[in-house]
């Protein structure tokens, strides 16, 4: 991939101007003085121009093909829901863009493997949005890991659960109903959380899962029409690392009470908690604890300030994550390194997440091959 850092800022054409557009990635662009925002589309003209007034960005479209194509984008941020992902993507790619897609990154590992090569053919920078692994929680882990602070890993649990993907949907969480547009649970918590525990303790070799729907219609809010579910609610599995260590996870949705993140490493020298009473929006960095030897207390450990590479900010770290997945992606541009998650991280976790269902439909334990 071809080294294109020239010192100028990167001009970014967003596509698909909703929620998380607005909340984090035009916040977390605008932290960052080597990024412009310079366009934006969105279905209806009148969106994108009332975004593009609100935020001072020069130039607003309802047809994405004239957004890839604008001389003035270097990059194009691909927001809208899953499904369309796939076409703008390759639109970008076509016209020789970088390219950041949301995750998921498609529907299905087929699509998001042919995107991966023709990525790959064209030379282009392609980003995916697993912004938690570049987080510094996340990147003082995988040190804290590596220089064995635990000495070596017996087992890694974790746990992630969010109030929200309950039974009732309101309006902004519409289009998390039906499986095929893979926006649910398991998709998308899975996929930012694991990717994010195995960047730090390293990947899975074996899984087992049962993926569960608890809840059998979904109801949105706003107008009180149902629908029968045929997305899961929640998953539990177990495993092995490719370091030997035991593996256990669960991702549970609609959970009203006591949500959140906590994950628990064993070691034979030491042990290391992460925990975060929220696992989307939270307002504080995961806490990281750890203790070595039994006389050692259990006790904080501090990220250093050195794990952090975006100015200070008032952005909740959701939002602050997102900014240094951008921040990474600079870094790469100038250095032709691959520090931000890219397509083939994607993949990797779109395949993972093909073996969870198999387990779960099959009962079998499903072994995970080393390139995946």
């Amino acid at each position: 991939m071809k080294n294109t850092g020239s010192g100028q800022k990167v001009r970014v054409g967003i596509v698909g101007v909703g929620n998380w557009a607005k909340y984090g990635h035009i916040p977390a662009l605008r932290l960052l003085p080597g990024y412009e925002i310079t366009a934006v589309s969105s279905r209806r003209i009148e969106t994108a121009q009332e975004i593009a007034k609100s935020f001072g960005i020069s130039a607003a479209f309802s047809d994405y093909h004239d957004l890839v194509t604008d001389p003035e984008v270097d990059m194009v941020i691909v927001l809208p829901p899953a499904p369309q992902h796939a076409a703008v993507v390759k639109a970008a790619i076509a016209a020789g863009k970088d390219v950041y897609s949301e995750w998921p990154l498609t529907t299905s590992t087929a699509d998001s493997e042919e995107l991966l090569h023709i990525a790959q053919a064209a030379g282009v920078r392609h980003v995916v949005g697993l912004q938690r692994r570049v987080g510094p929680s996340a990147q003082y882990l995988r040190d804290l890991v590596a220089s064995k602070y635990v000495g070596e890993m017996r087992s890694v649990r974790i746990h992630v659960s969010m109030p929200y993907f309950h039974q009732e949907r309101p309006p902004a969480l519409a289009w998390t109903l039906g499986a095929k547009n893979f926006s649910h649970v398991l998709a998308i918590y899975v996929g930012h959380f694991l990717d994010m525990l195995f960047h730090a303790v390293g990947q899975p070799k074996t899984l087992s899962s049962i993926i569960a729907t608890q809840f059998p219609t979904l109801t949105l809010s706003a107008t009180g029409e149902s629908f029968p579910n045929d997305t899961p609610d929640g998953i539990v599995g177990i495993g092995t690392l490719e370091n030997g260590a035991l593996l256990s996870f669960q991702v549970e949705g609609g959970k009203l009470h006591n949500s959140g993140l906590q994950i628990d490493i064993t070691g034979t020298t030491g042990d290391l908690k992460i925990s975060n009473p929220s696992s989307f929006g939270h307002a504080k960095e995961n806490l990281i604890e750890g203790g070595q030897s039994a006389k050692t207390p259990f006790s904080e450990l501090p990220i250093p300030s050195a794990y952090s590479h975006i100015p200070p900010s008032s952005l909740d770290v959701s939002v602050e994550d997102l900014a240094h997945l951008y921040a990474a992606h600079l870094e790469d541009r100038k250095n032709g390194t691959h520090i931000a998650p890219n397509f083939r991280d994607g993949v990797r976790m779109h395949k993972l997440i093909d073996l969870m269902f198999a387990s779960s439909s099959t009962g079998a334990l499903q072994t995970v091959d080393s390139d995946k």
